[in-house]
């Protein structure tokens, strides 16, 4: 949904305020979503990486902010 949407863009936003490293980006991430919106969130950050991924349908998301790439998904 969008406002599901907006609310990791946000969380995301929030995350590069407060972390440098990727890895520390992507939990604080994770654990917002875990704690705001139910478990079984799953968030990568970075520059370089693939991935195959199985989601819950309507929970993924692929984005860029600045030279960072963000994939956040929810697995049932």
């Amino acid at each position: 949904s969008d406002d599901l949407k907006d609310k990791v863009l946000q969380i995301a936003e929030e995350a590069l305020d407060k972390h440098q490293l990727e890895r520390e980006i992507a939990a604080y991430i994770k654990k917002k979503l875990d704690e705001e919106e139910g478990a079984l969130w799953h968030v990568i950050v970075g520059k370089n990486f693939g991935s195959y991924v199985t989601h819950e349908k309507g929970y993924f998301i692929y984005f860029y902010i600045n030279n960072l790439a963000f994939l956040v998904f929810k697995t049932a």
